[in-house]
């Protein structure tokens, strides 16, 4: 009896390592057949473009924007003289001669690459003003203090807009009074206030409106990572304004996403700018994260002391306010300079310790996502993740805020699959929600493969050398493979009875119940491993990434 169950657990075992084999090669062919489909298409928008070309008085191939333009001189004395740059970066010429030769245009450009310069120079070249649309308050102010301190009249109509600076800037819009060259308003503005678009047409039938930027534009799309409902009414300033150049830019956008935004902003024709997604300045890390809070604290403060003791400015990401709140507070208890920022706080208190840290009176930030995107500062040397982010398009965006000054920097991920369900249930409804996780989470659990590697195959673009910035390929760990077939066949027979009794399988409570079962059938005497909590919390995601197990909207994982 024992001799015939064995064979037919050995007959079990061969199938599953043989269906688990067979999902492996249909993923890498799902991965194959999505890059070629990303590649037609795009070939076949080469064609259309070319046919459309035909029609246009300028096409888009023939112009050369690293050309000689009327405004050279101007434009140089301006980018030296007012924001004290000693040269363009990448792109940069391009672009601007693009915006202003009146063309629409779509940038991609890495975070700390320059993209603000794209518009605001040409703001101050072309005559009357130009809006700028930017998703978070934080960015805004960031942006507005920056320009001021340069002597540029650029002014922010958002709820912590002054009644008196509101008057001026609807009077400028309207009549032409004042000094104002650009204005910032949020999405919102654009989609729910009457009264600022009434103003805003006065301004453009009275030839006053030169420009208009939309920041972050890949928040118009829902294949976006962080898609915000009100950009998607954006498109109505290219019909209501159609002879105004647009540009939309983007640290990171799919060719989905891409398609997606131009459709949105009725912006078919533009020119498009895509550069390299690496930073090759920036070390990523992923960081083994301890099961107790206390721990991970006492990690991350000693992470700081240690490699950032001249008080070198960061940022700590975290997954909600409430932690924020907690992290900021426990790092000051280990001597770290640090306050929180998130949605929650008086826009007041929340202006007040953006300025303490942009000024590098607070060493550490400690922020939610609706802290840090577009930020300008240039000497953050490091950014922290206490929890893993939704997507790589987000950890991207979010890490590439160290190190915009060029000079060596670090990005940390503090990663324990326990988290993953937590954030599962929070991208489970939005488009491609948890295949963005799954990305990401891959990208945490590779001992091996390098971590820039990563980014390009996401974003489509040809492999560079990573030159040993990132902890798999600089150190190389030693690996041991453990074989936990058996472990995973009783992962799913628990689920199937839990699943037959109506329970709920949270990632906690299978993992209890797969200690007492392997306890049961005592997997320490025969030659099965007999794994940690943490290895058995690895094995279901594992199992979840590789689609033998399945996450549902009433469960963490089926």
């Amino acid at each position: 009896m024992e001799t015939d169950v064995t064979e037919e657990l050995l007959l079990v075992e061969e199938e599953l390592q043989d269906v688990q084999e067979q999902i492996k090669v249909l993923l890498d062919r799902q991965e194959f057949l999505y890059k070629k489909q990303c590649e037609l298409k795009a070939i076949l928008e080469d064609c259309k473009e070319h046919d459309n070309a035909a029609n246009d008085s300028i096409s888009v191939e023939a112009q050369d924007w690293s050309g000689t333009f009327e405004w050279d001189s101007q434009a140089e004395d301006i980018r030296f003289n007012i924001f004290g740059i000693s040269s363009y970066r990448a792109n940069q010429r391009q672009i601007i001669n693009a915006v202003m030769s009146g063309r629409d245009v779509l940038v991609i450009m890495a975070a700390g690459g320059g993209k603000s310069l794209c518009y605001q120079l040409p703001a101050i070249l072309r005559d009357g003003i130009t809006l700028i649309i930017s998703p978070l308050l934080s960015l805004i102010q960031d942006q507005v203090m920056g320009l001021m301190a340069l002597g540029i009249p650029a002014y922010m109509l958002t709820s912590t807009t002054s009644k008196d600076d509101e008057k001026f800037i609807y009077k400028a819009l309207e009549k032409g009074d004042g000094d104002l060259k650009m204005l910032y308003v949020t999405p919102e503005k654009i989609s729910k206030s009457k009264r600022f678009m009434s103003k805003l047409e006065k301004c453009h039938n009275a030839g006053r409106l030169a420009l208009i930027s939309v920041d972050e534009a890949h928040c118009c799309s829902q294949w976006g990572h962080d898609f915000r409902p009100d950009y998607k009414n954006l498109g109505i300033l290219k019909i209501q304004f159609p002879r105004i150049p647009l540009i939309a830019l983007t640290a990171t956008a799919t060719y989905k996403v891409q398609i997606d935004l131009m459709e949105m902003l009725h912006i078919p024709k533009c020119v498009k700018f895509i550069s390299t997604v690496n930073r090759p300045n920036l070390f990523y890390k992923v960081q083994e994260k301890s099961s107790v809070g206390k721990v991970v604290i006492e990690q991350i403060a000693e992470y700081i002391r240690s490699s950032y003791c001249n008080k070198e400015s960061g940022i700590i990401y975290c997954f909600s306010r409430k932690e924020c709140e907690q992290v900021s507070k426990e790092l000051r208890e280990h001597g770290i300079s640090a306050d929180y920022y998130h949605a929650d706080m008086d826009a007041v208190a929340r202006e007040k310790v953006h300025l303490r840290w942009s000024n590098s009176k607070l060493q550490v930030i400690v922020g939610t996502v609706a802290f840090g995107m577009g930020i300008n500062k240039p000497d953050v040397r490091f950014v922290i993740h206490h929890s893993i982010s939704k997507s790589m398009e987000t950890y991207y965006q979010e890490s590439g805020r160290a190190g915009r000054d060029g000079l060596p920097s670090e990005c940390v991920l503090y990663y324990k699959p326990s988290d993953v369900p937590r954030q599962s249930s929070m991208v489970f409804y939005e488009n491609s929600g948890l295949q963005n996780l799954y990305d990401i989470v891959r990208y945490c659990q590779s001992k091996r493969n390098c971590r820039r590697h990563a980014f390009f195959r996401h974003f489509g673009e040809q492999l560079q050398d990573c030159n040993g910035m990132c902890d798999n390929c600089a150190y190389g760990a030693e690996l041991v493979e453990i074989d936990a077939t058996y472990h995973a066949k009783v992962i799913v027979s628990l689920l199937k009875e839990m699943q037959n009794c109506e329970q709920r399988a949270t990632m906690l409570r299978l993992v209890d119940k797969l200690k007492m079962k392997m306890k049961e059938l005592g997997a320490s005497s025969k030659a099965i491993p007999d794994l940690k909590k943490e290895q058995l919390e690895q094995l279901i995601i594992h199992l979840l990434l590789d689609h033998v197990l399945e996450k549902t909207p009433i469960s963490e994982i089926s």
